[in-house]
């Protein structure tokens, strides 16, 4: 089968792999029928993030299951079915508290010795515990399969991110990053009925999304006037909940400094760099909280998916590229060079 690997920085390449077999009775093969690339994917790209010459890549996906291990009951032949970008086996401690993040034997799509997302097909590890099934006519709806494609990812931690800011009916929510993630996030904390909704970032399109999603205010400046205009907008006070979709230091030095007292930032910017941008200072003589990480989404989906089937909200505007297999590498391309938002993979 064909598979995007990656070589070196910037050395993206689609080669012919092994097909994927069962190799144990808990596992599933999935045939992909959409992917992504996902902004973290960019830190592998750059060189940011180690990987193996060869290694694959892509950690979202969603796909018709085409074998079953011999212990697999939850899924079938045939079946529909969306990955989040873990895999858990849905039964220890951490998966029964909803942490599958955490699971102990989970695992990141990608890693060494195991298929990425960016494929043809996909071995999947504990494939009652980490597949979801979606109605079989969902194929034939193109929009509707890349809205339930987020699913697998940025929707689940954009959704993660506004829990942890508390976005509540009534609130006032501050959204850093204008990212799918970000954009996401907007979305979120709109279904979870947020009165106002403040979308920092400047990149117009993708702020006119986010005004679709639900944004009432833009706020395009950064750092210290970022600060500002967010607390003119506010009478002063600042954003009840605020969602970090960045990672910088200088984009949680922001979240913080807006945040109301007695509020709470939701961080799930992949950090990077050296500086962290929190102030303990500042959290403690305002009393806000920092919740956040990576994004459990697989307990996520069965809460988020009937909203996605129903059309009461649809993410699937994150996509605003689209290409075949074969032209991963220039998906990465136009997304390291800030062309394209989000690029959609079809491999049908």
């Amino acid at each position: 089968m064909r598979a995007t690997t990656i070589h070196a920085p910037y050395d993206m390449r689609v080669e012919d792999v092994p097909e994927p077999l069962v190799q144990l009775p808990t596992d599933a093969v999935v045939r992909v029928l959409r992917a992504c690339v996902c902004g973290s994917d960019l830190w592998a790209y750059r060189g940011e993030a180690a990987r193996q010459p060869g290694q694959r890549i892509g950690h979202e996906f969603l796909g018709v299951v085409e074998e079953t291990g011999s212990d697999v009951t939850g899924v079938r032949r045939g079946d529909l079915v969306v990955a989040p970008f873990m895999w858990s086996d849905g039964v220890c401690d951490h998966c029964r508290e909803g942490l599958t993040t955490s699971c102990e034997h989970g695992g990141f799509w990608g890693s060494v010795g195991y298929d990425g997302g960016q494929g043809e097909a996909v071995r999947v590890p504990f494939a009652d515990g980490t597949l979801v099934r979606l109605p079989k006519d969902a194929a034939s709806d193109p929009r509707l399969l890349s809205a339930l494609l987020t699913l697998s990812d940025v929707l689940g931690t954009g959704h993660h991110a506004a829990l942890g800011a508390g976005a509540r009916p009534g609130a006032t929510v501050a959204v850093v990053g204008d990212g799918a993630v970000g954009l996401c996030a907007v979305l979120a904390a709109k279904r979870l009925g947020a009165e106002r909704i403040i979308a920092l970032g400047r990149h117009e399109v993708r702020t006119d999304i986010a005004r679709r999603f639900g944004a009432t205010d833009v706020v395009a400046e950064r750092g210290d006037a970022a600060v500002e205009a967010v607390r003119e907008l506010t009478r002063g006070q600042g954003a009840h909940a605020v969602v970090e979709a960045v990672g910088t230091e200088q984009s949680m030095r922001t979240a913080l400094h807006i945040a109301r007292d007695g509020g709470a930032v939701g961080f799930v910017g992949v950090p990077h760099g050296s500086g962290t941008g929190v102030d303990l200072g500042v959290m403690f003589n305002r009393n806000v909280a920092l919740r956040g990480g990576v994004a459990p989404v697989r307990a996520y989906i069965p809460e988020l998916l009937p909203d996605v089937l129903d059309g009461t909200i649809d993410p699937s505007p994150v996509f605003d590229m689209t290409v075949g297999l074969e032209g991963v590498p220039d998906g990465y391309r136009a997304m390291d060079e800030r062309v394209a938002l989000k690029v959609l993979v079809t491999t049908d």
